[in-house]
């Protein structure tokens, strides 16, 4: 399988022509066409007619003919498809409309304070990750809840390897659907927003060749950046525990992200404190 580096004009091209594709007309106001509709979702015609740009801009666009769209036409673009905030974002980084960031690689290790503050947020599971997924810190208590993250090797310290790989913990969430999702649409925004990143390009290209479930959610190209929510975990020692998490990013440290699990009720805080004295 080829290593899926972004190729931005043809992932600009398909993702334009499957969020036109999924639009009802009647979502965004159009009259109701006579003719029976050959295709799903809007026309060409009908989305340059929204976005007030013509139908053969619209038709080079969705044929991936190196055009590179202004701030104005992708905004007009991402209103009329309906774009949500991490689509629109998706679609800037992939026209290269997108503030530059760091590009001097991914963070392989956490910043010395939050490091520290991961420790110091016990007895609250807490760990530093960086874009890609990887695990960079960790506390005493996300160790027990999850798997002794010290015993894996560096390269496989990956949230999403370990939701799809790893013996003990792929089938560890109750809802493993929604949690492979969020993940593959996390995955997808950060694809686009590093396409230096190689590491993340052939963690994309295992994942898909090793994992079925994660080869079809690739293909929908669906993208979202969840910042905070619930999850359900089957834990072999301790039952049933619900945690409500939430993501930060540091101002000073954008590529690392601060994960904070919090009991989502009182059977899940019992459970993670019998888990925290043993």
């Amino acid at each position: 399988m080829t290593t899926p580096t972004v190729d931005a004009t043809q992932e600009l091209a398909a993702f334009l022509r499957t969020r036109r594709e999924r639009l009802d007309p009647d979502e965004v106001g159009l009259p109701a066409r006579r003719r029976s509709r050959r295709t799903p979702g809007l026309r060409r015609e009908e989305v340059a007619e929204l976005a007030g740009v013509s139908v053969d801009y619209v038709v080079r666009l969705e044929q991936g003919r190196g055009l590179r769209p202004s701030v104005d036409v992708l905004e007009a673009l991402s209103r009329a498809l309906r774009l949500d905030p991490d689509e629109r974002t998706y679609v800037f980084d992939l026209a290269g409309q997108r503030r530059p960031g760091d590009t001097g690689g991914p963070a392989t290790t956490a910043a010395a304070t939050l490091a520290r503050l991961v420790t110091d947020l016990s007895p609250l599971p807490a760990m530093v990750l960086n874009h890609r997924y990887d695990i960079l810190s960790w506390n005493r208590e996300m160790a027990e809840l999850l798997v002794d993250f010290a015993t894996l090797p560096p390269s496989r310290r990956n949230s999403m390897w370990m939701c799809l790989m790893h013996p003990r913990t792929r089938e560890y969430y109750v809802d493993r659907e929604r949690v492979v999702r969020e993940g593959v649409a996390h995955l997808r925004a950060a694809w686009a927003a590093h396409p230096e990143d190689r590491g993340l390009a052939d963690l994309i290209v295992e994942f898909s060749t090793r994992d079925e479930q994660f080869a079809r959610m690739w293909a929908e190209r669906d993208v979202k950046v969840k910042g905070r929510g619930r999850k359900v975990m089957r834990h072999p020692e301790a039952g049933e525990i619900s945690v409500d998490f939430e993501v930060l990013t540091p101002v000073q440290d954008l590529d690392q992200r601060v994960v904070i699990y919090r009991p989502a009720d009182d059977a899940s805080r019992s459970a993670l404190a019998r888990l925290s004295a043993g």
